[in-house]
């Protein structure tokens, strides 16, 4: 029996109480996407940045532009990922400041080609449009590939518990399918642009030769 490939998910959740709505939705999804993966055949190893945790550090990159240990983790585990789940609430009708501010100590080509997964929360659907105004282009603006179906999540939509009253479960299964038709097709491997220089004391060397 052939053993299955592992991919590596980075959930990225801003919620800033605990429990949160948004931290919620994040775990769906990244439920979601796993059993996905695994009917494609794919091994998945899930791990969650909780931004509420990384505030100060945020901050302080910001100021300093040097991360402190437990950021720098929290970066390489998104720019090394093979897929992203970004959950954010929706805060003056957009992303919040803190989910903002992890992307911005982000370098603006570490996500290039990488598939990502868009989600919000709040407390109306009346900010449902939050997620192709807003954090649908900043993941453009990183290169990013974002899965054509992002997931929104009002406060109604979590019902009293009978999931049958609300799409958003079929939401949820949606776009964990979407994610994890491109997790399955992408490598992280990226090529580097000086894999192909000739060192310089090579250089030399062919030229005292000719």
């Amino acid at each position: 029996m052939l053993a299955m490939s592992s991919k590596r998910i980075t959930v990225i959740t801003a919620g800033l109480s605990q429990p949160s709505s948004t931290r919620l939705l994040a775990d769906r999804l990244a439920e979601a996407t796993t059993r996905s993966l695994a009917s494609l055949g794919e091994g998945v190893e899930v791990e969650i940045v909780e931004l509420r945790d990384l505030a100060h550090e945020i901050t302080d990159n910001l100021l300093t532009g040097f991360p402190a240990p437990a950021l720098a983790s929290a970066i390489e585990s998104v720019t090394k990922a093979d897929g992203v789940i970004a959950v954010t609430p929706v805060f003056t009708s957009s992303y919040s400041g803190l989910f903002k501010s992890f992307f911005d100590v982000i370098d603006n080509t570490a996500l290039e080609g990488t598939p990502v997964l868009i989600a919000a929360t709040a407390g109306t659907p009346r900010h449902s449009l939050v997620l192709d105004y807003a954090l649908r282009p900043m993941f453009a603006y990183l290169r990013a590939v974002v899965v054509p179906l992002g997931v929104f999540a009002a406060s109604e939509d979590w019902g009293s518990g009978d999931e049958t009253t609300t799409t958003l479960p079929d939401r949820v299964s949606r776009a964990a399918d979407q994610l994890a038709a491109l997790v399955a097709g992408h490598t992280t491997s990226r090529v580097d642009e000086f894999d192909d220089v000739v060192p310089f004391e090579e250089q030399l060397r062919r030229l005292s030769q000719d």
